[in-house]
């Protein structure tokens, strides 16, 4: 008897929660919005988390967009697309993914769900089927595979220098100092995970390419733009553009999703 009074007020609550949650939720599905997509997922790189996009967060919200910045693990491929993928599941459609360096191979591969309207890449990889970003960012030596360190876990972590110097050389001193402190570490498996169907060869794309990127090099991202057919904007930046040129980068979101969405 206990445990059936017990069972009965658990369900109670949650028929409570859900008709709490349930109008709350349809009022945002209903919100209308200038733009043709609504809601922006921001996925961030290696060596970084979703407060990289600090300074882009704001600009896209004073325009009207939803913005969710996604945690990824960094641990696997696997994991990182999983992450991205229970993000759009919250999300009512269509979506915009945004993927800066590595992160462009996970929207590439989680960028296949039905809700995603369209894709940009910031500095970022975009490989093929079969292809992964260490194959791809490998391929074009630049000056900051010196400055990796791997752990007995296999993850790899940037030096103080390699921050300082090829990675964000263009931000502030006290801002480099921040990303050195707060740098997340990337496993070697999530570096090798390899795409599987691209996403960008379905959905609309635009590619913004860093002109002094010490981290992959622009003329592998210029090829990478061609490739996938992106619409491409050119920033003069290092490799962290969303925070060397937060304006430029959410001015090419917002193009986007306001053409993404009507598609």
């Amino acid at each position: 008897m206990h445990a059936f009074k017990l069972v009965r007020n658990v369900v109670s609550t949650c028929v409570a929660l859900l008709a709490i949650i349930s109008p709350a939720a349809r009022a945002t599905a209903q919100t209308p919005s200038p733009h043709g997509t609504k809601t922006v997922l921001l996925i961030h790189g290696a060596w970084a988390d979703g407060s990289s996009w600090s300074k882009v967060i704001p600009l896209l919200e004073a325009k009207g967009l939803h913005v969710v910045s996604v945690q990824i693990p960094l641990t696997s491929f696997a994991d990182d697309v999983a992450a991205t993928q229970r993000a759009i599941a919250l999300e009512d459609g269509p979506v915009l993914l945004v993927g800066h360096s590595y992160g462009g191979a996970v929207i590439t591969e989680a960028g296949n769900d039905a809700k995603v309207a369209g894709l940009v890449y910031v500095s970022a990889v975009a490989p093929d089927q079969g292809e992964s970003t260490f194959g791809l960012i490998t391929s074009v030596a630049t000056p900051i595979g010196a400055e990796l360190r791997p752990d007995k876990s296999g993850f790899l972590k940037l030096t103080p220098k390699g921050v300082a110097e090829d990675f964000a050389q263009d931000l502030p001193a006290k801002e480099i100092e921040v990303l050195t402190a707060t740098q997340v570490p990337v496993s070697v498996a999530a570096m090798k995970g390899e795409v599987t169907t691209p996403a960008w060869k379905s959905k609309p794309s635009w590619y913004i390419i860093a002109a002094n990127d010490r981290a992959i090099s622009p003329d592998l991202e210029a090829s990478q733009a061609k490739k996938i057919g992106a619409t491409t904007t050119i920033v003069t930046s290092s490799h962290v553009i969303m925070l060397a040129q937060p304006s430029k980068v959410a001015a090419v979101i917002l193009d986007a999703a306001s053409k993404a969405g009507r598609n």
